[in-house]
């Protein structure tokens, strides 16, 4: 059985709030969720954002139940090309919106397998009782440099230039899109956030109040509670999929008509 939350802060120190995030439950025997963060001056990046995960989630009413793993992968991409497409359409007809563009994350889920997609700095983990793993890589300048060893992971959370993405959505013509596939287990819990959390909540940070008590909402908002407590100058949005072990189905009884 899978579970969903999602829950968004604007942060202590931003107006607008340009993070969306959209869930689905049930879809056909999955579950869905999309998380982006939007950005552009006059309000455009929340216009993006919206567009992004309203785009996405309505392409991927189109899986088809037992939909295998390939045909996920290719609905995933479709949806974040076309909602691309749609963004930069938009933008390129507006003189205000000149330039916007978003972030995207995109997970479709079964109790077995997870397809990713994403492109941009907001990030997936997987979380388990033992440890966590980031799943996706971010399309980021200080990424590109930690790579090639001019900065270290640590200078990265500090550079003056850590917000610059390599690539997003709706700001070109086309994307790639990077696409995976991981399985995952009972008991394993997905995250997908934006920058707000990743930026300034470490790992040992969000992988506590994830594996303590309490129900997933109220995990969630311990997440945002801890990137507001440190500092919150960023919109902080956090998605959590948790696939839970089944419950113990009750015995059948038959019963007789008298």
């Amino acid at each position: 059985m899978l579970k969903t939350a999602a829950l968004t802060d604007i942060g202590r120190v931003r107006l607008v709030n340009e993070d969306r995030a959209i869930v689905q439950e049930k879809l056909n025997g999955f579950a869905v969720a999309i998380l982006a963060d939007g950005m552009g001056g006059h309000q455009a990046g929340d216009i993006a954002s919206q567009m992004a995960v309203d785009i996405i989630h309505q392409q991927l009413q189109l899986i088809p139940a037992d939909a295998p793993v390939e045909e996920r992968k290719s609905c995933l991409k479709d949806a974040v090309e076309l909602a691309n497409e749609k963004i930069f359409e938009f933008a390129s007809q507006r003189e205000n919106y000149h330039g916007m563009g978003t972030t995207v994350v995109a997970a479709v889920a079964d109790e077995h397998t997870i397809v990713i997609g994403h492109v941009g700095d907001s990030r997936v983990y997987r979380i388990q009782p033992g440890g966590i793993e980031q799943w996706t890589e971010d399309h980021s300048l200080v990424n590109v440099l930690v790579k090639s060893g001019q900065i270290t992971r640590e200078e990265a959370s500090h550079h003056p230039r850590r917000n610059v993405l390599t690539r997003a959505l709706g700001t070109e013509s086309t994307i790639e899109v990077d696409i995976q596939d991981q399985t995952w287990n009972s008991g394993d819990v997905l995250l997908l956030c934006s920058d707000g959390l990743s930026s300034l909540v470490s790992t040992e940070q969000i992988l506590n109040p994830v594996n303590g008590t309490g129900s997933l909402e109220d995990k969630a908002r311990m997440l945002i509670n801890e990137a507001l407590n440190a500092g919150g100058d960023d919109n902080v949005t956090v998605v959590l999929v948790s696939n839970e072990h089944d419950a113990i189905p009750k015995a059948e009884v038959d019963y007789e008509e008298r």
